[in-house]
């Protein structure tokens, strides 16, 4: 039998209780018609990218499937006909991966980073871009509260020293364009 990969989102007003219990209809169904489920995943309760039907927010579900083609459209018009469910998507694949979807690794990972809090957002302050300033000049910013204000990023001394060079380059290109002249006059 074909496999296929079925993902598909159920309205934010059902419980994760009954999300499950909706996913576990379509599991049954699918066993009634001679298909296997050989994965399943909850990916939880997810903003979506637009409204649909007045919902911001929706349950993503995603099952591994090894089925016939027909079992496979009597889920999808079983799924046409729920009113809790938004969308979903069927494919068919090559091969079931037995590693947990690219969604569950994520999710992992963001729990892993933040102490498992449940925001993936940094929560000290953001980090201070790199400058040329001395050690008393940043003991001043500090003790008058200019921490969080911006500062120019270069320091006095070398704005005279882009100064300088930029004086020499100007010298530099007049003194190239007499000894141009210079050279013209030779040649006529």
């Amino acid at each position: 039998m074909p496999y296929y990969e079925s993902v598909f989102i159920a309205r934010q007003d059902v419980s994760a209780s009954g999300a499950e219990t909706l996913a576990d209809k379509f599991a049954d169904l699918l066993k009634t018609n001679g298909g296997a489920v050989a994965k399943r995943e909850y990916w939880g309760l997810r903003p979506l990218a637009y409204r649909i039907k007045k919902n911001k927010k929706g349950h993503y579900f995603l099952f591994n499937l090894e089925a016939s083609p027909q079992t496979i459209q009597e889920m999808e018009r079983n799924m046409r006909l729920d009113e809790d469910i938004l969308r979903y998507l069927t494919l068919r694949i090559d091969e079931i991966e037995e590693a947990p979807s690219i969604m569950m690794q994520n999710r992992g990972r963001r729990e892993e980073g933040n102490g498992g809090h449940g925001s993936s957002r940094p929560t000290g302050p953001a980090p201070r871009e790199a400058r040329s300033e001395t050690p008393d000049e940043t003991k001043a910013g500090e003790s008058s509260g200019e921490e969080g204000a911006s500062k120019e990023e270069t320091s006095p001394d070398s704005a005279e020293e882009s100064a300088a060079a930029a004086k020499e380059d100007n010298e530099g290109s007049t003194e190239k364009a007499s000894s141009q002249d210079e050279s013209g006059e030779n040649a006529s």
